[in-house]
């Protein structure tokens, strides 16, 4: 399988596009596009798929990239090594262009959550993009963890992009039945029996369970369109009560708005955003 990453005009958005239907169909990455969220995120629109999105589309937010078109000759991302990391390095290594246009956000005006049970997700109003996320499997070497952080794409970078997808070794063979992770091997994914590690490097982080969570959240909430300003939480959630979210944000428009940055230029790569009420305007996008 193949992936081409390529530059898109202003305004173009992410979008995905299967080159191997007999013509090109692409789907935007975009919430409403979204058709499955069993173990990963799938897009899908006139019949054709692209599964596995949220690490590529963690890596395109993470490093502030608007717009892109990613070709693909099949119907899931490559694993790569079950982190951000490979494509964040890739698309710095191409270089990142900032265009002439002003920059757009969602910003979250009210808190909106989501409860399923013990699970949580929720968005509330803030200056600047922050995740805390905390998760408990209820397995020795992964419960009970927490990590937060305040977004810059440095922090990204370096503490983020490089936490890799992870399963149990019971879950391994059923990865595979229903068509994720063909190449699923301990080269891209830590793998977790009863009581150990199975991977004979070990842990990048010794958190790297929650952070590749946070990782996937920041996957999913790319699916918005927008880079979003807000205080996202979550508590044992996954990609359905992402997806959820999302859709529980966008029903009401009171709950949100999109603005437009005021000043077009951007210092460096450090996406930390600026307060709202200095550097933005309202408009829509």
């Amino acid at each position: 399988m193949n992936l081409t990453l390529r530059p898109a005009p202003p305004g173009h958005g992410v979008v995905f596009v299967r080159t191997d239907l007999g013509g090109p169909i692409a789907i935007p990455a975009r919430a409403e596009h979204v058709v499955d969220t069993a173990l990963a995120t799938t897009l899908g629109r006139s019949g054709a798929k692209v599964g596995t999105v949220e690490h590529i589309l963690a890596a395109l937010s993470g490093l502030g990239v608007d717009n892109a078109r990613i070709e693909l000759d099949g119907p899931e991302v490559p694993i790569m090594d079950g982190s951000a990391a490979p494509f964040a390095y890739l698309i710095r290594t191409a270089g990142i262009r900032i265009q002439n246009e002003p920059k757009s956000f969602l910003v979250i005006r009210k808190p909106v959550s989501v409860v399923e049970g013990d699970k949580e997700a929720s968005l509330r109003p803030s200056s600047r993009f922050k995740i805390d996320c905390t998760i408990d499997f209820r397995h020795p070497l992964i419960s009970n963890q927490s990590f937060a952080m305040e977004f810059s794409d440095r922090v990204f970078t370096r503490e983020v992009a490089r936490a890799r997808t992870f399963g149990f070794l019971r879950d391994v063979e059923m990865l595979q039945k229903v068509g994720l992770a063909k190449g699923g091997s301990l080269d891209n994914a830590i793998v977790v029996d009863e009581f150990a590690i199975l991977n004979p490097d070990g842990l990048r982080f010794p958190d790297e369970f929650v952070r590749h969570k946070v990782l996937d959240a920041m996957g999913d909430l790319a699916l918005f369109g927008y880079p979003v300003i807000g205080h996202l939480s979550v508590v044992k959630a996954g990609h359905a009560l992402h997806h959820r979210l999302l859709l529980k944000v966008l029903e009401d428009a009171s709950q949100y708005v999109v603005v437009r940055a005021r000043r077009r230029e951007v210092e460096g790569l450090d996406l930390r955003l600026p307060d709202l009420g200095e550097n933005f305007e309202p408009s829509l996008a």
